[in-house]
């Protein structure tokens, strides 16, 4: 299979971490949706990565259905959702929390990066920024409830904890996170925790924003 996109990306990111704990192999095509948005575009129309060819050649998108795939290839008993009853539903409670705290991110550092400065609307960039520091919050109280736990859910990690790790570090690198001001320690301890482990480590590129031609 072969991995497209930038690791910069959280989406990208958690999709490599997430095959990696897998064990399922990939190529990795490191093209930027600035200066490789037509040969992204020949994969995906949106013009969006990741995307994920798979051996036969057909192009996955979207970074959620890609790793619903990954989970179905792996297997039950090693996939990083679990297949049904409480787990699962915290386990994808807490990755669609972490997921928007990027998404809201992303649209932060879209706003301030591509848009020219008399065009910018501020109003508008604080309602995605105090949306995207309510959810934090939210997942303060989720970290804090599993204080000195291994992982967020169960006793394995999950993809919320993947998710949580990519998602946080994206929005530290682009717009900032104000944990001390908000007292964010469970979930700033947390971020750490996950970031320092080995695949944490290696699959990582510090983000660099697109040049858009």
């Amino acid at each position: 299979m072969k991995l497209v996109g930038m690791f910069d990306s959280p989406y990208v990111r958690r999709v490599a971490i997430s095959m990696r704990l897998l064990d399922l192999p990939f190529e990795h095509a490191n093209w930027s949706i600035g200066s490789d948005q037509a040969r992204i575009a020949q994969l995906n129309p949106l013009g969006q990565v990741p995307v994920l060819v798979l051996d036969d050649g057909e192009p996955l998108v979207d970074s959620a259905v890609i790793l619903d795939h990954l989970d179905q290839v792996a297997g039950l008993a090693r996939a990083l959702v679990p297949a049904s009853g409480d787990a699962r539903r915290r386990v994808l409670g807490l990755t669609a929390l972490a997921a928007g705290v990027a998404d809201k991110a992303r649209l932060q550092m879209y706003e301030r990066v591509f848009r020219p400065p008399a065009l910018q609307h501020e109003p508008l960039r604080l309602r995605l920024r105090a949306q995207m520091l309510a959810t934090c919050q939210r997942l303060e109280a989720a970290c804090a409830a599993r204080e000195g736990a291994e992982w967020l859910v169960g006793d394995r990690i999950t993809q919320a904890d993947v998710t949580l790790g990519c998602a946080l570090t994206y929005a530290i690198e682009t717009v900032g996170v104000p944990f001390d001001e908000l007292a964010l320690k469970a979930l700033q301890a947390r971020h750490a925790k996950i970031s320092a482990l080995p695949v944490f480590r290696e699959i990582y590129m510090r983000f660099d924003a697109p040049v858009i031609s």
